[in-house]
């Protein structure tokens, strides 16, 4: 069972990881705890301390408007990370959770991942499962196979430490859009059944999952350390798929007239050339 006081538990997680010499205060070395303390936030916002306690302590939980922009500025929050502040002060009524089908792919999107055998692409679900895959997508990082959930293979697998050359920045991005996901849904079973596994096995995603950051992944790049065609470094795009409530679309490509273009070139025939152990897309829909 979840907690019933998330918006006290975001304020706590987010004061905690304030930086107080941002703000001209002591140096964390002189504190007994890291981050921010209550009365600090409540100064650097407007408000009285009591009522930020109150706020924290789940004893007053819908700050009104001014209030939820003032403690955004002092957390600095991104637009996620506001959308989230603002979605646990003002909680939309759920309807009664019923079970939910298989997340399933349309099969024109198979075929339009099929379309691109020089441009890696995968969909995702609402955990970030992946649902189905390219075969250049596969050939570039196994953590994008179907069946894969990009969120554990992050932080269970070893491999990944070795692929991803920037794995803590990573790692942290995914946790953030995990939760971004996820919004204030966090009683939904398979995200419940996927954090308890990782905070127990995983001390990197207990720490980050504690942070509440909030960030969907939109676009960036990544770098990646391939055992076959070296260093890459692809900027990645993210679409919504339309119909599909929860999935992504996410296509990686290279600049043109890079090292890392012709690296992904040189993947791509490779993966035409040999089987790669996850199937194509096509042959996807219909395990």
């Amino acid at each position: 069972m979840q907690s019933d006081n998330r918006l006290g538990e975001f304020l706590r997680a987010r004061r905690e990881v304030a930086r107080p010499e941002d703000f001209g205060l002591p140096e964390p070395g002189r504190r007994r705890t890291p981050g921010l303390r209550r009365e600090e936030v409540a100064l650097l916002a407007g408000v009285s301390a009591d009522y930020y306690v109150r706020l924290e302590q789940g004893r007053d939980k819908h700050p009104s408007d001014q209030v939820i922009d003032a403690l955004a500025r002092v957390y600095t929050l991104n637009d996620d990370g506001v959308a989230h502040l603002r979605e646990l002060a003002r909680p939309a009524a759920r309807p009664r959770r019923r079970s939910r089908q298989p997340e399933r792919v349309s099969p024109a999107l198979l075929r339009l991942l099929d379309l691109w055998p020089d441009t890696p692409a995968l969909v995702v679900g609402r955990h970030l499962d992946v649902l189905a895959n390219n075969r250049i997508a596969a050939a570039l990082n196994h953590c994008s196979t179907k069946g894969q959930n990009m969120v554990r293979a992050t932080f269970l697998e070893p491999y990944t430490r070795r692929v991803y050359a920037d794995w803590p920045r990573v790692a942290a991005e995914t946790v953030a859009s995990l939760r971004a996901s996820a919004g204030t849904d966090l009683d939904d079973p398979r995200l419940t059944e996927l954090v308890g596994e990782l905070s127990l096995k995983s001390d990197d995603f207990r720490r980050l999952w504690a942070r509440h950051d909030v960030a969907a992944k939109t676009a960036g790049t990544k770098r990646f350390d391939h055992p076959m065609v070296g260093d890459l470094t692809l900027s990645y795009e993210t679409f919504t798929v339309n119909g599909a409530p929860g999935q992504q679309l996410l296509v990686y490509h290279a600049a043109p007239d890079t090292p890392s273009a012709q690296a992904l070139t040189l993947l791509g025939s490779i993966a035409a050339d040999q089987r790669i152990r996850t199937p194509m897309a096509s042959d996807q829909q219909s395990r």
